[in-house]
């Protein structure tokens, strides 16, 4: 069984009490559809004298049952498909939303975010359609087989007609599934290539604008465009023709029924009536347009669930249940190395101690490893090999909410995540104390709402929307690490960020990965960063003296 085929099952389930309700609704609307052709007969019988006409007022309240029967039962099936549709999208989003951010972010990252929005808002959807889907390709055969066995019943010869009928539309059908699946699946692709070129364009609409590249960038962005058309068209002409094909069978199987149900009628093995519900009965299995509209919908789902299972298929990082033991926030690293994804090493055989509550000040020059260092010391980014452990644990072993509780991170271009300015900084704590440290609590203030203010449509400089993120970073309990996270501030706010971490009531150990030399001199230890490894590992005083230690702030 595929991945997608496990996903589509999984649907099913996420329909709950919907899909047997609707396959017992299914099943009832078609044996009504199927004893509706033989009631009429017999009514036919009745009236025009083939059978006792005492019975025709009888036969005319079933039929009218019937009917009835047929209308409650399709109303209630595009009722429960749409709910049943609805939790089963509903279920699924939840799901891949959560695997996503439980992904390594180099893993996510490797995806276009447009394309990961196509396959959440639109595959997803379509993946969702799994249970009335299941239900409505299980219920197509049932008018066919039923019409097979009710014109056997009625005509021997009939029945054999009809078989040659069937046999030319699971051929049709055949084809449509295998064309039909090939270009759905193209179109999606092709579409989520298109989704993701976008979102990269408008995160960069700036630079664009900047650089008067608008019109090179219309045409990279919809480079896809030709490749979508294809397979559009493709898919139409596919549906196109199964659908031609199947208006031209449909009435030469009827026209066959009537011809060999007239022979039959002639001869006197038929009466009237018999050949009416012989003609209904043609009509019923012959109507390709529910089998085609099954299958088309069945190909959508199967391709949706395709789509969301690549996603669903990553694996997601590992975490263990430990809580972090009472400790001073020691960090060391231990033999780590990181490789590129051709293999090339980023991080060589890094071994770091870092004592306690220690201010480590992360340098070294363009591309030498520093935000790699300090991605791999808070568990952004597990290493290839070698172990990360703060107080004695391996990061891999603590749970996600000790992990999250211990470790901050502040970044140079921090997204605020929440609902309001101070959802996303405290993060369920009280904001204002962290706004004071970031030295942002003055221009929170000022905001219309304060902390309540909504983060949608706000703007901020690039300082501001800084500082709020190293605020939201310090809610760590005892590591800290601050990727060039105060390289937007002006030089009064930055030396008060600093002071606030390097000030004695600060007992958490802190990372911080810098360009500037004050930020070095006010560390109590260095560490620096060339070519993948730690050079050297000591006071700033001390790592003065050498030449190529000064360069790289020259640099």
């Amino acid at each position: 069984m595929t991945p997608a085929d496990r996903l589509a099952l999984r649907a099913v389930a996420f329909a709950g009490w919907w899909t047997p309700t609707l396959a017992v609704l299914a099943v009832v609307e078609t044996a009504a559809e199927l004893a509706l052709p033989a009631v009429l007969g017999r009514a036919v019988d009745a009236v025009v004298g083939a059978a006792p006409q005492s019975s025709s007022g009888r036969w005319i309240v079933v039929v009218t049952v019937l009917v009835l029967v047929l209308i409650g039962t399709r109303a209630a099936q595009d009722y429960g498909g749409g709910v049943a549709g609805a939790r089963s999208v509903a279920t699924l989003r939840h799901a891949l939303v959560r695997h996503l951010f439980a992904l390594d972010p180099r893993t996510a990252a490797r995806r276009p975010v447009g394309d990961l929005v196509g396959r959440l808002v639109g595959q997803v959807a379509d993946a969702g359609q799994a249970a009335p889907t299941v239900v409505l390709a299980g219920s197509v055969l049932l008018p066919p087989v039923g019409s097979l066995v009710a014109l056997t019943l009625i005509d021997p010869w009939l029945g054999l007609t009809f078989v040659v009928g069937l046999l030319l539309l699971a051929v049709l059908l055949r084809r449509f599934v295998g064309e039909a699946s090939d270009a759905v699946a193209g179109y999606q692709r092709a579409q989520g290539d298109l989704a993701g070129r976008l979102v990269e364009a408008l995160a960069g609409a700036r630079t664009i604008a900047a650089a008067g590249t608008a019109e090179r960038e219309v045409d990279r962005v919809l480079t896809p465009l030709p490749e979508l058309h294809r397979h559009g068209v493709r898919t139409w002409r596919v549906l196109a023709g199964a659908s031609a094909r199947g208006a031209l069978l449909n009435p030469l199987l009827q026209l066959a029924v009537v011809a060999v149900g007239g022979w039959s009628l002639s001869a006197g093995r038929l009466t009237p009536g018999e050949l009416l519900a012989a003609l209904q009965y043609a009509a019923i299995g012959a109507g390709l347009g529910a089998a085609i509209a099954a299958v088309n919908t069945a190909v959508r789902v199967r391709a949706g669930c395709a789509r969301a299972a690549e996603i669903l298929d990553e694996p997601a990082r590992r975490h263990g249940a430990r809580d972090l033991p009472p400790g001073p926030g020691r960090l060391d690293l231990c033999g780590v190395q990181v490789r590129d994804d051709d293999g090339r090493p980023l991080l060589d055989r890094v071994d770091l101690r870092v004592p306690g509550g220690t201010l480590l000040a992360v340098v070294g020059p363009s591309g030498a490893g520093k935000s790699l260092l300090a991605a791999v010391a808070g568990r952004l980014r597990d290493p290839d090999a070698g172990e990360v452990r703060l107080d004695g644990v391996p990061l891999r072993e603590l749970s996600p909410a000790a992990l999250g509780r211990v470790v901050g991170y502040g970044f140079e271009r921090p997204v605020l995540v929440g609902d309001t300015v101070g959802a996303a900084v405290g993060c369920g704590a009280d904001p204002a104390p962290l706004a004071r440290a970031a030295q942002v609590h003055d221009v929170v203030r000022l905001l219309p709402e304060g902390y309540r203010t909504p983060l949608a449509g706000l703007a901020l400089s690039g300082g501001e929307r800084q500082r709020l993120g190293l605020a939201r970073a310090l809610r760590a309990e005892r590591l800290l690490i601050l990727d060039d996270a105060t390289s937007s501030l002006d030089t009064v706010t930055e030396h008060k960020v600093v002071d606030a971490l390097t000030g004695p009531h600060d007992s958490r150990t802190r990372v911080v990965v810098s360009h500037r030399v004050g930020t070095a001199a006010r560390a109590d230890l260095v560490a620096w960063v060339d070519g993948g490894r730690v050079r050297a590992v000591a006071p700033h005083r001390t790592l003065w003296a050498d030449p190529a230690y000064r360069a790289v702030f020259r640099s």
